[in-house]
């Protein structure tokens, strides 16, 4: 997913899944899967439904994307 491909999104946190996903919101209204990779799971140990994120999304599979950061909470 790193890439020169890749950009960047906005979303809330709508669901906590188990195994460290979480399903998204966009602002379109696009829903997608969410995941935290590698040593970034330590910090995002309390996402909860309503939190703003920043996704990485690559142009190939819109259906999931990688959480890069927390913004404040709604």
């Amino acid at each position: 997913m790193a890439g020169a491909d890749a950009f960047q999104v906005e979303g809330v946190v709508s669901e906590v899944l188990p195994n460290g996903t979480y399903r998204v919101q966009l602002a379109n209204g696009h829903r997608l899967l969410a995941f935290v990779a590698g040593r970034a799971r330590l910090r995002f140990a309390g996402l909860a439904v309503g939190d703003r994120v920043r996704l990485q999304l690559t142009p190939y599979d819109l259906s999931q994307g990688r959480i890069l950061i927390e913004s404040k909470t709604i």
